[in-house]
């Protein structure tokens, strides 16, 4: 008798699933129809068969204005989405000359220490016809307002404005560690976010609350939607808490996730998040506008199952990722180029990433009918397993006071570690297959070429922040710069001082160094 196959979430998958597979199964209840709850077919009724999904490229690197050339040769291959990678320095907060900056200057995304760097960055870029993300977490509300007034200068209205800040920074106590404030105070400011999207940045989706990054520390799938929508509660409460309604700001509410190359699992994964979510939405919080209940959601293919082992192979991991995600109803998607596992791509790499998102949306069928899964035995069964196994973990982390309680306690962060762990004993062992690595290896690869970095970015960028001290208004600045810590240290709202303050030139270390004089940093709790 052959040993039982488990999912990526340890559950048993059936060699055949049929119709006894589902008995009890409600196909109205637990399905619906496109657009309609609880949105296990999708959250619009046409899905991709009126428009493709959003197409994204991540891209940013280096200097402004290399990350800027990028945007334009992405722009010219056909991409409708930008989504800005940020380095190390700009995601905790500081400036490119402070010195815990040393080394990290441009190395995983652009550097972004002023109002400067922004106008460099989206010079030429029409704003108001191209969405933006930008993967960026504690310092969100920073670069979303430096996004804000170089569109404002070049006459872009905010309300003209679309696309995403990841604003989302409970995942990065859990998973991923570019945090800068404590929890109350994080989740203050990203209320204060949404409070001001609302009127100043309507079209702007104000978080989109990641289980990317737990999936990349070794979260299974069902780990990941679960943490992810227990995150996505704690941040409705704390809005609600701030005295706004649920909806409000929940229509701008975004999701993001990975897609693995385990594909029925992947499809099974986006349509249970999708009806736990509208539940959660309806019955626990009491929303009544049907978008407050839509779980939308971007997603990239799995960084962490490329290989730097003959990379080439990652193309074809990467087209059956991204394959999941558009049969899971994603609503944008961004591909992974081959080469990552080695280095930042190559223009060439990016494109033929870009590419492979083009093949799916406009020569298969799969942009022919709504929800093609619907009704298979296999993708629904697995659909329900998926469903009670998260409802299961978001109890656990619920009878411990919420997400922030979970947290605090490392009860997300150890479960992850150990899911990692095991993954890492089945390659080891060679239980787990990955080709090229620990089954059919070659040993004579041809040497690759990277894109590399060039380290005098780093002085340069200090350059450029020396000269703009030097002429910006600096009584102006510190005055800013006060009224931005009266704020923090009272109730009210602090984009509005962080805004002025940003277009004094003052740079975004200064700014995330006034909030960190009032509220300090966060300091995590080892658990063994």
């Amino acid at each position: 008798m052959s040993q039982v196959r488990r999912s990526e979430s340890g559950l048993p998958i059936e060699p055949v699933y049929s119709a006894t597979s589902l008995a009890g199964w409600d196909p109205q209840a637990q399905l619906g129809e496109p657009g309609q709850f609880p949105y296990t077919r999708g959250v619009y009724p046409s899905m991709y068969t009126g428009r493709p999904w959003t197409m994204r490229q991540y891209a940013g690197f280096g200097t402004a204005r290399e990350s800027n050339e990028r945007y334009h040769q992405l722009v010219r291959a056909g991409t409708g989405g930008l989504s800005v990678a940020f380095d190390l320095p700009t995601q905790m907060g500081y400036d490119s000359d402070h010195p815990l900056a040393h080394g990290e200057v441009g190395k995983v995304g652009v550097a972004i220490d002023s109002i400067e760097d922004m106008r460099v960055l989206f010079e030429g870029i029409p704003l108001d016809e191209v969405s933006t993300s930008m993967t960026i977490n504690a310092p969100a509300a920073v670069l979303l307002l430096l996004y804000q007034l170089v569109a404002a200068e070049s006459g872009v209205a905010g309300a003209a404005l679309t696309g995403t800040i990841q604003n989302d920074v409970l995942k990065e106590y859990i998973a991923r560690g570019t945090y800068i404030y404590p929890p109350k105070a994080s989740l203050r400011l990203i209320s204060d976010i949404f409070a001001y999207c609302r009127t100043e940045l309507p079209r702007w989706n104000t978080i989109s609350i990641s289980g990317y990054h737990m999936a990349e520390a070794g979260a299974t799938p069902a780990q990941e939607v679960a943490f992810t929508l227990a995150n996505g509660i704690e941040y409705v409460r704390a809005a609600q808490a701030a005295g706004l309604q649920v909806d409000d700001f929940a229509p701008r509410l975004s999701f993001f996730f990975v897609a693995r190359t385990t594909l029925l699992e992947e499809v099974a994964k986006f349509r249970a998040a999708r009806r736990v979510w509208a539940h959660v939405m309806r019955e626990q919080f009491g929303a009544k506008d049907p978008r407050s209940m839509m779980l939308r959601f971007h997603t990239q293919t799995a960084g962490v199952q490329l290989t730097a082992q003959q990379p080439e192979v990652n193309m074809v991991r990467v087209a059956v990722q991204a394959l999941a995600a558009v049969l899971g109803g994603t609503q944008s998607l961004h591909t992974n180029s081959y080469d990552e596992a080695i280095a930042l791509p190559t223009e060439k790499a990016a494109r033929l990433a870009l590419r492979t998102q083009q093949v799916l949306a406009y020569e298969t069928d799969v942009t022919a009918t709504v929800d093609p899964f619907a009704g298979s035995y296999a993708v629904e069964a697995m659909t329900e397993d998926l469903q009670a196994r998260i409802h299961e973990l978001m109890d656990t982390v619920e009878t411990m006071g919420g997400a922030v309680a979970a947290i605090e306690r490392g009860f997300q962060k150890s479960e992850i570690e150990r899911s990692a762990y095991q993954v890492a004993r089945q390659i080891d062992s060679g239980e787990r297959t990955v080709v090229g690595v620990n089954r059919f290896v070659v040993t004579d690869e041809e040497p690759y070429e990277p894109l590399r970095v060039d380290p005098s970015i780093e002085a340069a960028q200090a350059q450029r922040l020396e000269t703009l001290r030097r002429e910006r208004d600096s009584a102006a600045v510190h005055r800013a710069l006060d009224e931005l810590r009266a704020s923090a240290a009272g109730t009210g709202n602090v984009l509005g001082p962080l805004k002025i303050a940003l277009a004094a030139r003052a740079s975004v270390g200064e700014v995330c160094d006034a909030l960190r004089e009032v509220w300090g940093v966060y300091t995590p709790v080892e658990v063994f």
